[in-house]
């Protein structure tokens, strides 16, 4: 198995990231793959496949860069550069230089990795990295930034989510749902996947966290500076929280459309998520979220651009039927 050696100076630095290229990504490993693990991904998948395809097949260097960047257990290192951490005003274009800028050389031996074998012939050219960042904008600007503001609050609450966890139950049970293979093994030894991949020792270094609403992750490293997984996160844009089943008493109790409030932030949420999961009027849910605060069941706090509001340990005796003690 793959681990990392971390101590506990590298934990405390370690910081959770948004990366509009890794979720661009992520949306892109999607699309090769043809397969979504959720109703809301495959919902997705069905509108933009088609164009996606079409958009390679016109494209004879692009098609086979993509197949063997993507490879068959790893992906070229080039396509996936580490977060820098810093949210700042660049955002994608920013991001998206870095796998542009890639040598040609290095991208070439990238691609020998993820591939395991030789290149196509086709491959043998300098034009690589440009190619893949074209790709990598055409599916930002078509299917991940028309949704974006919706993946990165569902992104931020896992943040919150998981931070929150973290400082209450300690990293051990942060990490839980990061992935296969994904676990602290104790003794300074953080697992990052089941292969048989040397340790690394990354005390010093900047660790990442950075979780994307694709069922796609992986690790990355710009050695020795800084590390970072990447990892699905527990919310996803399949939640349709309209569906969510509220509790006969609970809906007697703060009313049927307040209470379904109450229940959906289970995991944190925005006030435009809960409007667009409920159906109803941004004036309304604010209202349900000023009556629940008031009452002491849900707490609120920033995450980034977003005010997320989430479930106190009061708001989760009422949810589950236990009163508030």
């Amino acid at each position: 198995m793959g681990w990392w050696q971390v101590d506990a100076d590298t934990l405390a630095d370690s910081r959770f990231a948004v990366s509009p290229l890794a979720e661009t990504v992520g949306a892109l490993k999607t699309l090769h793959r043809g397969t979504a693990p959720h109703p809301g991904e495959r919902a997705w998948l069905d509108d933009h496949l088609p164009a996606y395809r079409a958009r390679l097949a016109e494209d004879p260097v692009t098609a086979p860069l993509i197949r063997a960047a993507l490879g068959r257990t790893w992906t070229a290192d080039f396509l996936t550069p580490t977060p820098t951490g810093e949210d700042g005003p660049g955002g994608f274009p920013t991001e998206v230089a870095g796998v542009r800028d890639t040598r040609p050389e290095a991208a070439r031996s990238d691609l020998l990795a993820s591939l395991g074998g030789p290149l196509p012939a086709v491959l043998h050219r300098d034009d690589l990295p440009e190619r893949a960042a074209a790709l990598l904008e055409w599916v930002w600007e078509r299917t991940v930034a028309p949704s974006w503001p919706r993946r990165r609050g569902v992104i931020e609450a896992d943040i919150v989510a998981r931070a929150a966890r973290g400082g209450r139950d300690g990293w051990a049970a942060a990490l839980e749902g990061m992935g296969r293979g994904r676990q602290w093994l104790g003794d300074s030894r953080l697992q990052i996947n089941t292969r048989a991949n040397p340790p690394r020792d990354i005390v010093g270094a900047r660790l990442l966290f950075v979780p994307v609403t694709p069922g796609h992750g992986w690790v990355s490293w710009h050695a020795p500076h800084r590390y970072a997984i990447v990892y699905p996160c527990s919310g996803t844009l399949a939640d349709q929280g309209g569906a969510v089943a509220v509790p006969e008493a609970l809906g007697a109790l703060l009313g049927t459309a307040r209470a379904r409030v109450l229940v959906l932030l289970g995991t944190p949420k925005s006030t435009t998520h809960l409007v667009a999961l409920t159906g109803q009027g941004l004036g309304s849910v604010g209202r349900h979220l000023r009556v629940l605060l008031d009452a002491g069941l849900i707490g609120r706090r920033r995450a980034g651009r977003s005010v997320l509001y989430y479930r106190t340990e009061t708001g989760e005796a009422v949810a589950a039927g236990r009163g508030g003690g």
